[in-house]
């Protein structure tokens, strides 16, 4: 048992000295990387960076949120007429679509208001049958009119 004890014993002194030496490399490794994040940054202003920030994930959103809409459109619709369509929408839409998106994603009473909604919209269009879809027709080549050139 005394050297089994011994033995323990040794190896945990080794361990913790080991483990000081590790948390000041990592330390070190750390501070490291938190200068070269600060070199990368294009302003030393934080505020600037946040800026530059929300612009770019703005703007990247957007452009992914485009080709997306593009993409499912392009099942239906030639590629073509699908960039009309996204490009005619109004301002009205485009803000009445993000406050409904902003609704949504903030609560689940939001989210289950708009899905509700949208049940009910698609329900009522289907009912609805071939009126609903001619007009929706309509709506989708007046759109499209007001995306081209």
């Amino acid at each position: 048992m005394g050297i089994l004890r011994k033995t323990v014993d040794k190896l945990t002194r080794i361990g913790t000295k080991t483990g000081r030496k590790t948390a000041r490399t990592s330390q070190t490794v750390a501070d490291a990387a938190a200068d070269k994040a600060a070199e990368a940054r294009p302003s030393p202003n934080p505020a600037t960076n946040l800026l530059i920030a929300d612009l770019a994930l703005r703007g990247g959103g957007q452009l992914l949120r485009h080709a997306v809409e593009r993409g499912l459109l392009g099942k239906a619709y030639t590629p073509e007429k699908a960039k009309k369509l996204v490009k005619g929408r109004t301002m009205g839409q485009t803000l009445v679509g993000t406050a409904i998106a902003r609704i949504a994603t903030r609560s689940i009473p939001g989210a289950l208001i708009v899905g509700g909604g949208m049940l009910a919209k698609t329900l009522y269009d289907r009912k609805r049958g071939k009126e609903a879809s001619e007009e929706g027709r309509k709506t989708i080549e007046q759109q499209a009119r007001r995306g081209s050139p």
